[in-house]
């Protein structure tokens, strides 16, 4: 396997771990490796025992795509040793010791198996996005492990999460790993554009292609209608520079999400909303294009319905999208 950064403090974490109860607090910066590399070195390190080590992750692409990367990294096929669980979709069987889970899944767990029997290590990834899933397993995992399952280990892991504040609550040591495998350059427009988001993505790529583009570019859009205009407005420039566009979004289907990827020979122009945001690798990304924008779910009190509202990201998410660009090799991230 590739050494990565999360490597060199992996002892320390499969240590905290191992303390019965044992709990841990992981800091380390996007593409040190925690997503991949900590489970299977939980599962080395014995701490499944007779159960299972759950992994939870915000997003259903990231849940999959980081069980196939650590069943490839043991030479197995998803659903061996390594398997996955989101809605309508799951690969375990009864030898699986790794399972990757949705958030939502892991609540639904809980509530069915309240001590839950067949766990051994709960990991909770990517917890600064603090969803509310995410928050209630937390919380509901801690108690249980106060109370009736003191042998529950729990292991929370992020690039930007006040690791204090969590640390404090678990009653746990923070294990910091903050080198960067690639350096990433970050740029930001002059000044702000007042042109329609497609039509800067197309310039800024086309500005790219001039600069001499070697490897893929992915975008972050706020959502489906923002990537369909892009690709309209950016497969002239595409075609010229020979990228190959390519949506990415929830509502794909898996072989598309997985085409958009999977490494590719042919550079690729990748349009994606924030599912490619974290715990996810995309081989052969130098640049990486950000909106700086999401939609993201608003609860109205009046109405008592949720909408998606266009709104700034925060400094945590422009981290990890960042991040994306410097997996494989140094990088660039270019702020419209």
């Amino acid at each position: 396997m590739k050494p990565l950064p999360i490597d060199s403090v992996m002892t320390e974490i499969v240590a905290a771990v191992q303390r019965p109860g044992g709990a841990v607090v992981v800091n380390a910066s996007p593409g040190a490796g925690k997503t991949t590399r900590v489970p299977r070195a939980l599962l080395d390190g014995g701490l499944a025992g007779d159960g299972e080590i759950v992994v939870l992750q915000p997003r259903r692409l990231a849940t999959r795509l980081a069980a196939m990367r650590v069943a490839e990294e043991l030479g197995e096929a998803v659903g061996a040793t390594v398997g996955y669980q989101v809605r309508f979709d799951r690969r375990t069987s009864d030898r699986t010791c790794i399972r990757f889970v949705t958030e939502g899944v892991l609540t639904r767990q809980l509530l069915s198996d309240p001590e839950l029997k067949n766990v051994s290590v709960v990991v909770l990834d990517e917890l600064h996005e603090r969803h509310v899933h995410t928050d209630l397993a937390l919380v509901l995992a801690e108690r249980l492990r106060r109370t009736q399952r003191p042998d529950l280990r729990l292991v929370v892991m992020s690039a930007t999460l006040d690791s204090g504040k969590v640390a404090s609550l678990l009653g746990a040591p923070v294990i910091h790993c903050p080198t960067r495998l690639h350096d990433v350059a970050i740029d930001y427009l002059p000044q702000p554009s007042r042109e329609p988001l497609d039509v800067q993505v197309a310039t800024t790529v086309r500005q790219l292609v001039r600069d001499g583009l070697s490897g893929h570019v992915l975008v972050f859009l706020p959502g489906m209608a923002e990537i369909q205009r892009a690709m309209t407005t950016c497969r002239a420039v595409a075609e010229q520079a020979g990228l190959k566009v390519l949506p990415l979004h929830g509502a794909l289907p898996a072989r598309d999400q997985d085409a958009a990827v999977a490494p590719s020979h042919r550079g690729k122009l990748i349009l994606a909303t924030n599912v490619a945001e974290s715990s996810i690798t995309i081989d052969g990304v130098t640049v990486v294009i950000d909106s700086g924008l999401a939609r993201v779910a608003h609860h109205s009190p009046s109405s008592s319905l949720t909408a998606l509202r266009l709104s700034p990201i925060s400094q945590a998410s422009a981290t990890q999208r960042t991040g994306r660009a410097g997996r494989t090799g140094a990088g660039r991230c270019l702020r419209l």
